[in-house]
C-alpha cells in the first residue's frame, strides 16, 4: 500500500469511528437524578438542537444513564424513535419533577408516545428500566431543579 493509499485508509477509518460515537454527548451537561434510592445520570437536552437529536444514533446506554428532556414550557409534548436504536422508556414529569406517566418506545420508529397532562421534562432511559424499579406515575424525581433552563 503506498503512502497516499495509507493515508486515505485512516482518513476512511477515523470518520467512521466518529460516525459510531454518541452524537452530541460532550457538550450535553449531566445531572443526577434520584427516584427513591434509585441513581440516575442524566444528560440534558436543554435546547432546540439537544432535543431534535437526543439519543438518535446510540447503539447502547448503561443502565443507570438517561436523557432528560428540558422543554421551554408545560404541554402535551411527544417523544418518537427515528434513528435510535436503543429500546427506551420515557417518563414525562411535570414541573415538580413527578411523573405523569411512562411509555414504552420501539426503537427506529416514528410512533408518538405523548405526556398524558401537559408536561414540562421527559426523562429517557433503557427500555424496563422504571418497571424493573416498581417506578410509576406519581413519584417524584429528586434532582430536577439542578436542570440547566431551556433554551
Amino acid at each position: 500500500m503506498n503512502f497516499i493509499a495509507q493515508r486515505v485508509f485512516v482518513a476512511v477509518f477515523l470518520l467512521a469511528i466518529l460516525a459510531v460515537l454518541p452524537v452530541a454527548s460532550a457538550e450535553m451537561p449531566v445531572i443526577e437524578l434520584t427516584a427513591g434510592f434509585h441513581r440516575i445520570e442524566a444528560e440534558v437536552a436543554a435546547d432546540n438542537q439537544h432535543r431534535m437529536v437526543g439519543l438518535m444514533n446510540r447503539k447502547a446506554m448503561p443502565m443507570q444513564r438517561g436523557m432528560l428532556f428540558v422543554f421551554t414550557q408545560n404541554n402535551t409534548h411527544c417523544m418518537w424513535m427515528r434513528n435510535t436504536f436503543i429500546p427506551l422508556s420515557v417518563a414525562f414529569l411535570d414541573e415538580e419533577g413527578r411523573i405523569v406517566n411512562i411509555e414504552d418506545m420501539q426503537p427506529q420508529t416514528e410512533d408518538s408516545h405523548c405526556a398524558k397532562v401537559p408536561a414540562r421534562y421527559a426523562l429517557e432511559m433503557n427500555r424496563g428500566w422504571f418497571a424493573q424499579r416498581g417506578i410509576k406515575p406519581g413519584i417524584k424525581l429528586n434532582g430536577i431543579d439542578k436542570a440547566p433552563r431551556p433554551q
